[in-house]
């Protein structure tokens, strides 16, 4: 008895294969999304009715409740800020300022620092504050 078997070449199946490729990106997609990186430190931050929320590149600068300013959470000196400012404005000119002060840090600071966040460049100047719902304190 002679018995003759035709060999199939092997054959790849791309179905299968595109299913796991879009899972993958599916996946690191929502990584992506889920990785949030503040760069301020955490104060307690004054509530207000009226907030968006900011997309895209962003320079934090942060007012705790002394009047120190954080820039990108290092602690910047009042006569080093302008030149740290200009610094960030001229590598990258695109970016939002977004101010994040203490409710209870004093006003002085808070127009001092909006002040050189202006004399560097930026055109895109934000404050950080939280919604009236989530404010613990009812004010």
């Amino acid at each position: 008895m002679n018995l003759r078997f035709k060999h199939k070449s092997p054959r790849i199946e791309l179905i299968p294969l595109i299913d796991i490729i879009f899972l993958l990106l599916v996946f690191f997609i929502y990584s992506m999304l889920s990785m949030v990186v503040y760069r301020g430190i955490p104060v307690t931050l004054p509530a207000a009715d009226s907030i968006e929320t900011q997309k895209g590149e962003s320079l934090v600068i942060t007012i705790d409740e002394n009047g120190d300013v954080f820039v990108d959470k290092e602690p910047t000196a009042s006569r080093e800020i302008l030149f740290r400012l200009k610094r960030e404005y001229a590598a990258f000119p695109e970016k939002t300022a977004i101010i994040s002060g203490h409710r209870q840090s004093p006003y002085r600071a808070f127009v001092d620092v909006l002040d050189k966040v202006r004399l560097a460049g930026f055109q895109k100047v934000s404050m950080e504050a939280t919604p009236r719902e989530a404010d613990a304190t009812g004010r």
